[in-house]
């Protein structure tokens, strides 16, 4: 596999086209389909010319679609088939956006996508945010092979991008050596959780910023004790029924809410597979360092430190953006996107973020895949289909500055952002400067950047933050236009700990994709992984209950898949 994706990794960076056969048969093998014909218009085309083709005539994808029930930015008379993005989408390339279906955020999508698959009928293309669905879809035969025609269509931007990632995007995008789904590749630091705290309320209790795990449970103690937020004041957030206590191996990021820094102090990583430096390797759920997290989660739970609604709650962000809460936990996005009505609510909520310490002084985090969502497109799309569905995502990774923002981008359909893997840690840097008047924004204006938001970003940092730029809060940011307000309080306050901070420990997954026998008995393992880490925590059970949990999950096939995942990292 490795070999198999260097190789075509090698072939993206040197911009070869693959030679595909022509064919009068009107079959759907991509590679009797994808060249052009010798009379198409395609045909004289290459390069970026053919990623930004525009059809002669139009092409339906039909798709379906996950939508924020809470997401209200469309205007009036739009809907999810038929808004800026759609039309963009009909009026540069002649796609005709049509969308058979869509769940709301969660569990109704998932649900959806599982049926979907279990159907084998999918439509055109749907983005899934869970790998286990892609490979699924792709051991049922029903992803269309992708591999020849995305080498043709993609643009120059999405191939740099793509290459940044050292062949690991190809890699997560594969199956059995082929290509079947377009990757997410997202910012290393959507992996990256720590601790969002309200510097403001820290301020007028006259406290510190909490560092190790016994100061946190101090500090929202003081939270809770002043009511701070009101009557009802959580100190700390919790996952809703949405999301989980702890990010793993098939989704390894942006899980707000989550307690990923808890266990990341107590140095256990619940979720990952870790490779013990001997040859062997272990789960992180099953070590004592997760039981002895589990125990603390419980007694924070059972003081009242921890939302009592944590695991049943609708959305996590509730209680944040009823600033009713002192402290959560995710990556950099979740400080300015994540809770955007808290700012609007309360203009001075001083909203910072910090790492979360061990008690000898170590930052200790878990590293993510290249990234966790992906494009499944059937193996009954037409090849014209097939190719509009690249051209998409070609025309949002270079267009997505452009889009007027107060629409969430979110409503783009099959929206699956590719991003340079230090693009916020470059971006952070970058903007100071430009604040300072270091560098000038047209200095960052160069078309198909692998940095693509930099000019943009560039060109209205002064508008949004304003001096001093030693210390930034909320203070210094303006939401006059709140969709920027959004992105920039992201970058510089949710990722200036990575993009200043040394991290003392980085961990990663031996493996952040399935084994074969995972492919029958991971679901059982993961059911009774969820309930117990959730009883334990919420005092439905008992931390002795930890011990039989592990006993039971290595002889109902961990042990088994243990050693499968030991073999790969023999490879």
């Amino acid at each position: 596999m490795k070999r198999k994706m260097a190789t075509l990794l090698s072939v993206a960076m040197l911009g070869l086209s693959l030679t595909a056969c022509t064919s009068n048969d009107s079959s759907n093998d991509l590679k009797a389909s994808s060249t052009p014909g010798p009379n198409s218009p395609e045909a004289t085309l290459s390069g970026d010319d053919l990623a930004f083709y525009k059809f002669p005539e139009p092409v339906d994808v039909h798709i379906g679609m996950v939508v924020d029930p809470t997401d209200k930015t469309l205007p009036e008379g739009d809907s999810v088939s038929n808004n800026q993005y759609t039309r963009y989408l009909k009026e540069k390339y002649n796609i005709n956006v049509i969308v058979d279906w869509t769940a709301a955020t969660g569990n109704d999508f998932k649900q959806k996508v599982s049926l979907t698959i279990a159907s084998g009928k999918l439509p055109d293309g749907m983005v899934v945010d869970d790998r286990s669905f892609m490979t699924k879809a792709a051991s049922s035969g029903l992803l269309y092979d992708i591999t020849d025609v995305f080498e043709q269509y993609q643009s120059s931007q999405v191939r740099d991008i793509m290459a940044s990632t050292d062949g690991r995007a190809m890699e997560n995008a594969s199956y059995d050596g082929k290509m079947v789904s377009l990757p997410n590749i997202t910012v290393d630091t959507d992996g990256v959780h720590i601790m969002w705290i309200r510097k403001d309320w820290l301020d007028k209790l006259s406290l510190p910023v909490p560092k190790t795990l016994a100061d946190i449970e101090k500090t929202a103690k003081a939270f809770i004790d002043n009511k701070m937020g009101g009557d009802k004041t959580i100190g700390i957030a919790g996952p809703s029924k949405n999301t989980f206590p702890y990010s793993t191996f098939l989704v390894s990021s942006n899980n707000m809410g989550g307690f990923d820094p808890i266990f990341g102090a107590n140095d256990a990583y619940p979720g990952y597979w870790l490779d013990n430096g001997d040859g062997t390797v272990s789960y992180g759920t099953t070590s004592d360092n997760t039981k002895k997290t589990l125990a603390l989660l419980a007694d924070w739970y059972q003081k009242g430190l921890i939302d009592p609604e944590v695991g049943t709650r609708d959305n996590v962000g509730d209680p944040i953006n009823a600033n009713q809460a002192g402290i959560f936990f995710g990556p950099w996005w979740n400080g300015g996107y994540g809770n955007g009505d808290s700012f609007k609510n309360d203009p001075t909520a001083n909203w910072q973020a910090y790492p979360v310490y061990s008690d000898d002084n170590k930052w200790n985090v878990h590293m993510k895949t290249t990234g966790s969502t992906y494009t499944l497109i059937s193996k009954n799309a037409k090849p014209d289909v097939v190719k509009a569905i690249i051209i998409m995502n070609n025309a949002l990774v270079r267009d997505e500055a452009t889009f007027d923002l107060s629409v969430a981008v979110g409503w783009y359909p099959l929206r699956n952002v590719m991003a340079a893997a230090n693009e916020t840690e470059y971006e952070y840097a970058e903007l100071l400067k430009v604040l300072k008047g270091e560098t000038n924004p047209e200095d960052y204006n160069k078309p198909n950047s692998l940095y693509k938001l930099m000019y943009a970003d560039a060109k209205k940092v002064k508008d949004v933050i304003k001096p001093p730029y030693d210390d930034l809060n909320v203070s210094n940011f303006s939401t006059a236009n709140f969709g920027d307000f959004q992105r920039l309080y992201s970058i510089m306050i949710g990722d200036r700990p990575f993009a200043t901070i040394p991290i003392d420990k980085k961990v990663y997954s031996v493996t952040y994709n399935q084994t074969p026998t995972m492919e029958t008995k991971w679901a059982n393992l993961k059911k009774m992984e969820d309930e117990t880490v959730m009883k334990i925590i919420l005092g439905q059970a008992s931390i002795d209950s930890f011990d039989k949990f592990v006993k039971d999950w290595k002889a109902q096939g961990g042990d088994e898949i243990t050693a499968e995942v030991a073999e790969l990292l023999k490879k």
